[in-house]
């Protein structure tokens, strides 16, 4: 009688430790399971600016979108020294010599041209201005959750469009583009 005793207590301690282990192995399943769910992929394209409009200008543009918010790096080369506009433009073509391939700016909620965030409105494709050095060579970076990599959204989205530099500054006042003069660069944003 002892030893059934005995033996039904083994069984019992061994079926709870059992149970208990399986319930922490589910929790520590569900818990990996909840972080894979919350990552969010980060999505980057990156691509090169050409020479446009007879000028060396040339660089590296990165766009990356994490959390619903994308960032963009801009290095150039080959600039004039001083100021320079860079801008979206509506179509991802550079293929005519002076840039104008790309279209306009950007402009998919049709506001004036202005300043990026100024109340009186702006276009998604005005992005700024930026310095080049006495050497050529400048860059820019920006972020903002009114941009997304192919979202579909089409207020939104950058794919299929361009970034075009300037050969001048931005005035950020004439319409419909800010008066920027010559597009001395240009790169698709294509996947």
């Amino acid at each position: 009688m002892k030893k059934i005793s005995l033996f039904i207590s083994m069984a019992l301690i061994a079926t709870t430790f059992s149970c208990k282990k399986a319930d922490k192995k589910t929790e520590e399943t569900v818990e990996e399971e909840i972080e894979v769910t919350e990552t969010e992929e980060v999505k980057t394209i990156s691509f090169n600016l050409s020479s446009k409009s007879e000028s060396t200008a040339v660089g590296e543009v990165t766009f990356s979108e994490e959390n619903g918010v994308v960032s963009m790096t801009a290095n150039l080369s080959g600039l004039t020294e001083g100021e320079h506009a860079i801008h979206i433009h509506e179509k991802a073509d550079c293929s005519s010599a002076d840039g104008k391939s790309t279209g306009g700016h950007w402009n998919p909620t049709h506001t004036p041209h202005g300043k990026w965030g100024a109340e009186e409105g702006y276009h998604k494709g005005d992005i700024g201005n930026f310095i080049a050095d006495a050497e050529g060579n400048g860059s820019i970076s920006m972020s903002t959750d009114e941009w997304c990599i192919g979202c579909g959204d089409e207020t939104k989205d950058i794919l299929g469009k361009a970034i075009i530099v300037h050969q001048g500054t931005d005035d950020f006042v004439s319409q419909p583009s800010g008066a920027a003069g010559a597009r001395v660069s240009c790169g698709g944003i294509i996947e």
